[in-house]
């Protein structure tokens, strides 16, 4: 029971996280919901993450069923809908769907449909969707495996689904784990309960590739794909250039792409 209500609480205080600020608005000084606002959040977006256009290939889904699970601002989404999707999309905040509903309408846009909804209990019918998609999302939820077992049961049987993941095995994970624990003093505390604990919401989880394995190894799927991808922040070139010498010379030591903080995992359905 304790572990029943612990979980309701923190499923609302990522909720409320959030809800305060819609992903990827954060640092954006523009009018809210302007167009200059939207533009701002595109040209960020893309220019800090690369890796989601190649990885997302949204060109790809014209005439698809697809489903965002956790839409943001809705920047990935719009990208669905340009492209020729049938697009629908789902976020747990209120603050997210007002941010896509704004999008789409400033862009003269339509999506097939809106949702505020939960990953753990996603509300489509089973095998319904040809593509299945969420970037950056469902560790933040309370249970994980349960939001991935959602994200294959709604995927038809020969249907894809794109999910992003942090990767505990990373620089920045690394890094913030000398930032808030190491120096600090707590040597002793685990990457894992500092991310949980300061990483974005409270009880953001990051996987390891094998743990990822482990949780997709219950399913019948093909053509799986995991893969670490060294990003932006593994890179620390925000912090000036002393700290991004050190990550490149610790990335070029550990691997590369390797110790990257973005698990990228890509499967189909068999059925």
């Amino acid at each position: 029971m304790s572990d029943s209500i612990n979980e309701t609480q923190l499923k609302q205080d990522v909720h409320d996280f959030w809800n305060a600020r819609a992903c990827g608005t954060w640092e954006i000084d523009k009018e809210k919901f302007s167009l200059e606002y939207f533009e701002e959040i595109e040209r960020t977006r893309y220019e800090v993450q690369p890796e989601i256009h190649p990885f997302a290939d949204f060109n790809s889904a014209k005439g698809r069923k697809v489903l965002e699970v956790g839409v943001g601002a809705g920047t990935d989404f719009l990208q669905w809908v340009r492209a020729g999707a049938k697009a629908y999309g789902m976020d747990l905040t209120e603050e997210a769907i007002a941010h896509v509903e704004h999008r789409l309408n400033l862009y003269n846009l339509k999506a097939e449909e809106l949702k505020v909804a939960d990953s753990e209990n996603i509300p489509y019918p089973d095998n319904y969707f040809d593509i299945v998609y969420s970037w950056g999302v469902i560790h933040h939820t309370p249970n994980t495996e349960k939001a991935m077992d959602e994200i294959v049961r709604v995927c038809k049987p020969g249907g894809t689904a794109k999910v992003m993941i942090y990767h505990r095995h990373s620089l920045l994970a690394w890094f913030f784990w000398i930032r808030k624990a190491l120096l600090r003093g707590r040597p002793w505390q685990s990457v894992a309960k500092v991310l949980f604990d300061h990483m974005e919401s409270f009880g953001t989880k990051a996987y390891t590739v094998e743990e990822t394995e482990k949780i997709l190894e219950k399913h019948n799927l093909s053509d799986v794909k995991i893969k670490p991808v060294l990003t932006y922040y593994d890179k620390l070139l925000r912090f000036g250039p002393v700290a991004a010498f050190v990550s490149k010379l610790a990335s070029a030591l550990l691997g590369g792409d390797k110790v990257g903080w973005f698990l990228t995992i890509e499967f189909k359905k068999v059925k």
